[in-house]
């Protein structure tokens, strides 16, 4: 492979273990930037990553090896297929880890399934199911794990809170799916913080949140050090949203023992947003949401609220972009990795286009771009 397609994020995986007899016809890393760069330009299935790259095989052949030309769509799948997602993904992980910026870093995790991942109609049981971090600051997806079907979200929360790269620097956000005691213990035993969502699948903590919380917002939080901030959604979407945040270091010293059962838990929140939709006749509508947090120090509202709204980027930067740009929930890989091999190429493709700011387009715009324009493809590769 020619040394300038090699740099970039390529030279992360080198060390990719190929599942194939050492007698194989085609490299590995051919068949990887074949399908990346397929990816980016729209492929959907094995057969399309084939027809891109007999397409663009005089391109390709420029910086390839290529020695039998490109692969059948059937060598793509069975090579993506038996592909170790384990180590597929610590190659991701250290390609993401090279993009943090300085500074404190919103990390989103939360699940997600690939709809149509099942091997048959009548049996959606083996649909994919994966776990994501998503970095809020720069909308990358940050490190991805298989889980071992629906309800096993948990097993592979924990197997990507080992994955990641975690400091001092680190705010990690999940939903109330992740509020355990262990979560909490393998965060801050990295030296990052937590922001967790508190709901009734902890009786004994969201009763004692709750308690705790609404008796302060009745009595203005008179007697609790804490820290308020407001924001104003405005009427683009046909309604304003308000959202009041309120944080405090000291009700959790009210709590009474369940606080110390919680690792590192220094401060607690809670959440108001009262919706009124613009011309329906409608009261305006209200809704708390409860959260528990490690960050210590001066409570500081607008921080927590940014991490709170933050959380929700998963869906918008990194869930919704793979559906709606990359189709994932139609794609019907499903055989053996496949699916969950398939959509880490997908969310390399994603990071690449997000990282590339020449172009001022939106995804599909860039996806579009790359295709048409080689130069500007190579250099998302070696960008």
């Amino acid at each position: 492979m020619d040394a300038q397609a090699t740099g970039g994020f390529l030279r992360f995986f080198r060390d990719l273990p190929d599942p194939r007899a050492a007698n194989a016809v085609h490299r590995l890393d051919d068949i990887l930037v074949i399908a990346v760069c397929a990816v980016i330009c729209g492929a959907d299935t094995w057969v399309d990553v084939e027809t891109f790259g007999n397409a663009k095989l005089p391109w390709l052949s420029t910086f390839l090896t290529l020695p039998r030309g490109v692969p059948s769509h059937d060598t793509f799948g069975r090579v993506f297929a038996a592909l170790d997602p384990d180590a597929f993904e610590r190659c991701f992980a250290r390609w993401t880890a090279a993009l943090r910026k300085p500074g404190t870093r919103l990390v989103a995790i939360d699940g997600k399934g690939i709809r149509r991942s099942f091997a048959h109609a009548w049996d959606a049981s083996g649909m994919a199911h994966l776990v994501s971090a998503f970095a809020t600051e720069n909308g990358l997806s940050f490190a991805q794990v298989a889980t071992a079907g629906k309800g096993q979200e948990l097993a592979a929360m924990r197997q990507l809170l080992d994955l990641l790269a975690l400091d001092e620097a680190t705010v990690v956000t999940i939903d109330a799916m992740g509020c355990q005691r262990d979560v909490a213990q393998r965060i801050v035993a990295r030296d990052a913080d937590y922001v967790l969502a508190v709901k009734a699948n902890q009786p004994a903590l969201h009763a004692a949140v709750t308690r705790v919380l609404d008796e302060a917002l009745l009595e203005g939080f008179a007697s609790l050090r804490h820290d308020r901030f407001a924001s104003t959604d405005g009427t683009d979407h046909g309604r304003i949203e308000t959202r009041r945040v309120w944080v405090s270091d000291e009700a959790v010293g009210h709590l009474g023992e369940v606080a110390y059962a919680w690792p590192g838990l220094a401060s607690v929140a809670v959440v108001e947003s009262t919706r009124q939709v613009i011309g329906s006749g409608k009261p305006p509508s209200t809704e708390r949401r409860y959260y528990i947090s490690s960050i210590d120090g001066d409570p500081d509202a607008r921080r927590m609220g940014e991490a709170i709204r933050g959380h929700w980027g998963i869906e918008n930067g990194l869930h919704w972009q793979l559906d709606v740009s990359f189709g994932e929930d139609l794609r019907r890989v499903r055989k053996d990795h496949g699916a969950e091999n398939f959509s880490r190429l997908c969310r390399i493709a994603l990071n690449l286009l997000k990282g590339e700011t020449t172009a001022k387009v939106g995804v599909k715009g860039k996806r579009l771009k790359a295709g048409w324009d080689e130069p500007y493809l190579l250099r998302l590769l070696t960008g």
